[in-house]
């Protein structure tokens, strides 16, 4: 709830403080955008939009969105259910029947709202074939061809998934015979006056007045590194600080769009264990500090950007980041709370020293690992002001803190995924650990710890029949390390696997993609199933 009495104290001085340490010639940066009940009352950039060039990052400059991209295709696909083309509950298979029939009937809705429980195709891409190929839409798509396994039933769990999008994107182009591009630019960006907003697909073309993408690489300096994969409506916009103010106070008073729509693109969806998943159509409803928030962020490899609403107060904050290192949504976070200094602090975290351990769900096979992990630029640790727990589900890090003695929230920044922890047994030292994820509770128990002769065991040749992708392993030069070489149908990607207890190995990618997951051994040695955050148990098998 907002205060009525709480107003926005802006002061342009503070802000420039906040950002000073990218106001930099020599590394790129941040640009920001603020606006005060639709009026813009700060645009600057700090550092530079390419190493390679003596030119500054501006507010009129473009920069990828990312995943914020999410919100203008459910957009898309709401107006034309204003024509009366298309429906919310149309299932999928009514525009891309060619797909395997497990597809068939998760709707529209579900897809927007990341429930359709759907395999991850660009997930697949990604762990299996690596980053950097050129992979279109159609050819990711083309994966749901054979991939007749599923993560969830439809309406059950909340698992992001970016190719729910990449359907979503297809279904508007067979409906409207166009290409999503000339949809988006026709419907929304000329209308609203966006007219440096455009989708790009790939990052190899040239776009005249965009910013670069600089990636961290091993060795911890800078380079070009791109996905590859064409990710259309889920991902591939870019925008500027400038039209994505227009946007902000457009989605305040739409032009584009009724009010039916907006009523419906802003609402969460609700899972059949009547939890609300606090995630509508591209667009997420959350808190900051008791204040009411619209937002959703984007990322990419070499850069990410944060829209943030905050409606009560009429404050808006645009971030876009041209650099790996840096997070956009934390600091949104910190730009609110710079223009709400008598904000109360969150009083409900507490400090307690970080847990470890390894725990896996006997029902799913998931796993869950703790460790105390020292924070780096990208942690969002910064915005809780204590000390966090590093909890990796599925091979997904996230910083967490800690509730109550013996609950684990994700850190405030993160709150949006709702999956928290509660200790069973010993509070210094859990012999279990259960998981809230989204309403649908599991128990995960504490592992033995890893087996030295594991690693020989496990060598060999391995293939999915679901994926169609392979996997090498062999042995490294430490006794309890592997390496996995994944071999998907665009490419291959390298991993080295730590084991972390029995049976249990972190698939580390040997890139700085930051995109690993978990290898759990099944049936001895006969075969195992690999974990990410996009896809849950992937079976692969022994072969000869």
């Amino acid at each position: 709830m907002t205060d009525p009495g709480m107003r926005v104290r802006f002061d342009p001085a503070r802000i420039d403080a906040l950002f000073s340490r990218f106001n930099t010639c020599d590394a790129p940066g941040v640009v920001i955008g603020i606006a005060l009940h639709g009026q813009p009352v700060y645009r600057r950039g700090f550092g530079l939009a390419n190493l390679e060039l003596p030119v500054t990052l501006s507010s009129s400059m473009r920069l990828r969105i990312g995943s914020t991209t999410k919100h203008f295709t459910a957009l898309a696909y709401l107006l034309l259910c204003e024509e009366g083309k298309a429906a919310l509950d149309d299932p999928i298979g009514q525009y891309l029947p060619e797909l395997h029939p497990v597809t068939h009937g998760v709707t529209l809705l579900q897809l927007m709202c990341n429930v359709g429980g759907l395999r991850d195709v660009c997930d697949l891409v990604l762990r299996f074939s690596g980053a950097g190929r050129p992979v279109s839409a159609a050819d990711a798509l083309s994966l749901y061809r054979d991939l007749g396994e599923i993560n969830a039933a439809p309406g059950t769990s909340w698992i992001y998934n970016n190719s729910g999008y990449l359907m979503l994107s297809a279904a508007i182009e067979r409906i409207t015979d166009q290409p999503l591009e000339t949809v988006l630019q026709e419907k929304i960006f000329k209308p609203v006056g966006m007219n440096d907003t455009l989708l790009r697909r790939y990052d190899t073309d040239f776009v005249p007045n965009s910013a670069a993408l600089h990636m961290i690489n091993l060795r911890g300096d800078y380079e070009k590194a791109y996905f590859g994969i064409d990710f259309a409506g889920a991902g591939a916009m870019v925008s500027t600080v400038d039209d994505m103010l227009r946007w902000t106070l457009h989605m305040d008073r739409p032009v584009v769009g009724s009010e039916k729509t907006w009523a419906l693109l802003k609402t969460p969806y609700t899972l059949r264990n009547g939890t609300s998943t606090g995630y509508a159509m591209g667009l997420m409803l959350g808190s900051h500090r008791g204040l009411e928030t619209l937002s959703h962020p984007g990322g990419g490899m070499g850069g990410n950007a944060q829209m943030i609403k905050v409606p009560g107060i009429g404050l808006d904050v645009v971030i876009m980041i041209n650099r790996h290192d840096v997070q956009s949504m934390q600091l949104a976070y910190q730009v609110i709370d710079a223009c709400l200094p008598e904000l109360p602090s969150d009083s409900a975290t507490q400090t307690q020293p970080p847990l470890t351990g390894t725990f896996r769900s006997r029902h799913s096979g998931r796993t869950i690992q703790l460790y105390a992990d020292t924070p780096g630029p990208m942690s969002s640790a910064g915005a809780c002001a204590v000390p966090t727990q590093t909890v990796s589900i599925d091979g997904f890090d996230l910083p967490y803190v800690w509730r109550s003695a013996t609950e684990l929230a994700p850190a405030p920044v993160w709150q949006f995924i709702k999956r928290t922890l509660t200790l069973v047994g010993p509070a210094g030292s859990p012999h279990a650990l259960r998981l809230n994820d989204f309403g649908n509770v599991e128990e995960f128990s504490r592992t033995s710890s890893a087996d030295a002769q594991a690693a020989a065991r496990l060598e060999g040749r391995y293939r999915s029949d679901s994926t169609g992708a392979e996997a090498i392993i062999s042995r490294s030069g430490s006794a309890q390390d592997c390496h996995l070489l994944a071999i998907g149908r665009f490419g291959s990607t390298p991993y080295v696997m730590h084991c972390i207890a029995e049976g249990i190995w972190r698939a580390c990618p040997a890139t700085p993609m930051n995109l690993g997951g978990v290898v759990s051994v099944c049936d001895g040695v006969a075969g195992f199933d690999f974990f990410s955050y996009g896809n849950r148990a992937v079976r692969f098998h022994r072969f000869p």
